[in-house]
């Protein structure tokens, strides 16, 4: 996993936004442009900066492309920040052995 990657899809409220509408169910692109004021050019920057980080994946239907969240990088990314958690629970035990 490239937590650079993810973290600079994730740092932009649009990317994020994309994201949350993904949540409901798979869209188009035109689907998830008509959320936004913003041209198609635009909001394919945006998918393939998130299909590059590996958050969401593309599926061609006839003439459409539809995308959909990778729910496995967000699965890395907390386990990731879960090891921060177990390490500061352990720090905090051998904190008060002592």
């Amino acid at each position: 996993m490239a937590l650079a990657n993810t973290f600079k899809a994730l740092s932009d409220p649009t990317r994020r936004e994309i994201l949350n509408l993904l949540r409901a169910r798979p869209l188009s692109a035109g689907e998830i442009g008509a959320h936004f004021s913003m041209t198609g050019a635009t909001v394919s920057h945006h998918l393939a900066i998130l299909k590059d980080a590996g958050l969401v994946f593309d599926r061609h239907e006839g003439k459409y492309i539809f995308y959909e969240l990778n729910l496995s990088v967000f699965e890395e990314v907390l386990n990731w920040f879960q090891t921060f958690l177990d390490q500061k629970g352990d720090s905090h035990e051998e904190a008060e052995k002592k």
